[in-house]
């Protein structure tokens, strides 16, 4: 391995190559050796920058989290605007995106990453409730706007449309679904509390 070559970003060098493994191999596949043969550098690096390989995980994830958090911002921006249906496909589409399908499974197994997590995070799957708050608060503006119908159990219809477009997105091994199934999962989730102009 490579030594005292200066990476500017090491971390952002290091979670990029945790990515490509999993992605290529899978989350089993990922270990501290994997990520730092695919990086390119000493085994050394990752231990230098994180207290052990939970802590580099967790990091990861913690990345992925703040990814999450900047589309939640773009996501209520689009309350008002387009329909409710295409913007929560194009969220959903956005979110289970190869990486984020690979790091749930890595986050269910791994039970010291999972720990980790709780420590800042007690309940909820990291990632997916970070998502689910996210489609929760699109769906009160659209509520507010009066797209969405007053009654509408926001509470109960993000999580619903997680979970289903989970089951979608799921299969690492195969492609992505269409965006037209997509679609038709969303309209068929919401259609009860559409409100049209």
């Amino acid at each position: 391995m490579p030594t005292g070559v200066h990476i500017r970003d090491v971390r952002a060098h290091l979670f990029a190559a945790a990515e490509r493994v999993l992605l290529r191999d899978g989350p089993s596949a990922l270990t501290s050796r994997a990520v730092t043969t695919e990086a390119g550098v000493a085994k050394g690096v990752l231990h230098r920058h994180f207290a052990d390989f939970d802590d580099f995980l967790a990091e990861l994830v913690e990345d992925r989290i703040a990814r999450v958090d900047a589309q939640a911002a773009d996501l209520r921006d689009s309350a008002g605007t387009g329909t409710v249906a295409g913007n929560l496909t194009a969220a959903l589409t956005g979110l289970f995106g190869p990486v984020a399908v690979a790091i749930v499974p890595l986050i269910t197994f791994r039970d010291g990453l999972r720990a980790r997590l709780r420590r800042t995070r007690p309940t909820g799957v990291p990632l997916l409730a970070e998502a689910t708050a996210m489609l929760a608060a699109y769906l009160a503006a659209e509520r507010d706007l009066g797209r969405v119908a007053p009654g509408a159990d926001i509470d109960i219809l993000a999580p619903t449309l997680i979970g289903a477009a989970h089951l979608l997105f799921a299969d690492r091994t195969g492609p992505p679904p269409e965006p037209d199934t997509v679609h038709t999962m969303v309209t068929t989730t919401i259609a009860a509390v559409l409100r049209t102009p």
